[in-house]
């Protein structure tokens, strides 16, 4: 068994999260330890057993807060450590928070190890820690490689393989933390660049410990939505900048790890809501940014999507809304439309597939890896540029003369929206709006943020409708279904088109 340092505990924890996507696990221990940064170097291998322990009422988890005692080696000859982690970002990969990690005689919690840390912020009283309960268990093997860079910065490199176990559940553990140990957090990403190029990753956001959470209480497989972050007046703009942006992408790859595992059509739609999110606020924040990197290797992951997104809204949404109609108790018909509903089903599948295929793609990971790291760097930033000679523009401001930008360009758009091409114009303004508002809420005026917000969602969704037919129509086109078929939905489709373009401006 191998031996633990019972160094001082370290009071920061900074550490790079990535997923491994390999189906077969058995060989990724001898591929990484080939690769050039981690060979020659001395690998170690634990048995871990970690119990997480709460509240009934999950007191530590509402305040971002792990505790955790941790049985390295064989239940016949074990240690025992006890772990507080506190504070930390959801919405990244790279994770900073605190942590205390102690030795202590056995398989019970104690108090006293508690003592040298923040502990007494979360139970002043001690009633916390009386009511503490067993939670939910990850086992894992973990291989650890220390990597000394020429840099000076010294990284711990653990590949952790096994479960977590919550409530008689399971979740397969298959990941990669990078670990700083001595120098700055860009060095992680450094050797995490090294390592996508040959094997598919893709950055992590959620702790195990999160993970356990949404296992035990079954919301590990329901899709993350929009929650727009907390951003004020005084807050730096680059870093409230970095906020916004960290959440939307989050939300785009929360949905694409959870569409590994699970076919609900919502995870696709809130995917590609997520980037759609993240690429419009890109170009809000134009002005501010400094170059992002290049994401042309999605470039296939999101056309993927896109197809994807377009089949489910087919099959699940628009056409079974003019099933009814069509067959009209006409038996010919009905035949017609069940062939059709099994293609799509079938199609929407195996492009399903492919889209996890495009995942596996190291390539994908390394783009996903560069943008973790820049949205890292953006508090790095310099303040609102002005013109020269002119007053320095506070963040509300310059938030409220961007977003009156947007709506003028909505206005324009719908003044010239005469054609399908035309609406479709409009409805992304209109998104690109919506999605503005949300963002910078706290800086706008509640009032007319609140009426802007309200048409451009109406817009969006009266345009999405026609949208929506069109696209159903040229997928069975595509899929060459019956041309009668395919002819009643490119008559309802141009109806609606028609009714789209007499809306009224504002």
């Amino acid at each position: 068994m191998t031996t633990l340092k019972t160094e001082s505990p370290r009071f920061q924890e900074i550490e790079l999260k990535l997923a491994l996507l390999e189906s077969d696990t058995a060989g990724l221990e001898q591929r990484l330890a080939r690769m050039p940064a981690l060979a020659r170097r001395k690998a170690v291998h634990l048995h871990l057993h970690n119990i997480y322990y709460d509240t009934p009422e999950q007191t530590l988890r509402r305040q971002r807060t792990a505790l955790r005692l941790r049985r390295v080696g064989s239940q016949a000859s074990p240690e025992w450590l006890q772990t507080l982690k506190m504070g930390g970002s959801s919405d990244s990969a790279l994770s900073q928070r605190g942590e205390w990690e102690t030795p202590v005689p056995g398989a019970e919690l104690a108090l006293s190890a508690l003592k040298a840390t923040p502990w007494s912020d979360v139970d002043p009283d001690g009633e916390v820690f009386r009511t503490l309960t067993p939670s939910f268990v990850t086992t894992f093997e973990r291989t650890n490689w220390t990597v000394r860079q020429r840099d000076g910065s010294v990284i711990e490199v653990s590949l952790d393989i096994g479960q977590i176990v919550a409530d008689g559940k399971s979740l397969p553990l298959c990941e990669l933390e990078l670990e700083l140990l001595a120098g700055q957090p860009d060095a992680l990403f450094s050797l995490a660049r090294q390592i996508a190029r040959t094997l598919a990753v893709m950055p992590e956001h959620r702790s195990k410990a999160q993970r356990g959470y949404a296992l035990a209480d079954d919301s590990l497989r329901q899709p993350v939505r929009a929650q727009p972050p907390a951003v004020s007046a005084d807050m730096p703009p680059a870093l409230a900048v970095q906020r916004v942006l960290s959440e939307m992408f989050c939300q785009f790859t929360a949905n694409l790890h959870t569409l590994r595992e699970a076919d609900d059509p919502e995870l696709v739609h809130q995917a590609r809501v997520g980037w759609r999110r993240f690429g419009s606020a890109c170009r809000l924040f134009k002005p501010l940014l400094e170059a992002a990197p290049a994401w042309d290797a999605l470039q296939a992951l999101r056309a993927g999507i896109g197809e994807l997104r377009d089949l489910d809204v087919a099959r699940t949404d628009t056409l079974p809304q003019f099933a009814q109609a069509y067959v009209a108790g006409n038996a010919r018909r009905q035949k017609k439309w069940q062939a059709l509903t099994e293609t799509l089903n079938q199609v929407a599948h195996a492009q399903r597939q492919a889209v996890c295929a495009a995942l596996e793609i190291p390539a994908v990971g390394a783009a996903l890896l560069d943008i973790t790291q820049w949205l890292q760097a953006l508090p790095r930033l310099q303040p609102l540029k002005t013109a020269p000679g002119k007053k320095k523009m506070s963040f509300r401001h310059w938030a409220r003369a961007r977003i009156a930008r947007l709506h003028r360009k909505l206005k324009g758009a719908q003044r010239a929206a005469d054609s399908l091409e035309g609406q479709h114009r409009v409805r992304i303004f209109s998104k690109r709006l919506r999605y503005g508002i949300e963002a910078l809420q706290p800086l706008l005026n509640k009032r007319r943020a609140q009426r802007w917000h309200q048409q451009a969602t109406e817009l969006q969704a009266s345009i999405g409708i026609a949208r929506d037919l069109a696209q159903a129509h040229v997928l069975l086109v595509k899929l060459q279904a019956d041309a009668g078929l395919a002819e009643f939905l490119r008559g309802v489709a141009a109806g609606q088109e028609r009714r789209a373009c007499m809306r009224p401006h504002f």
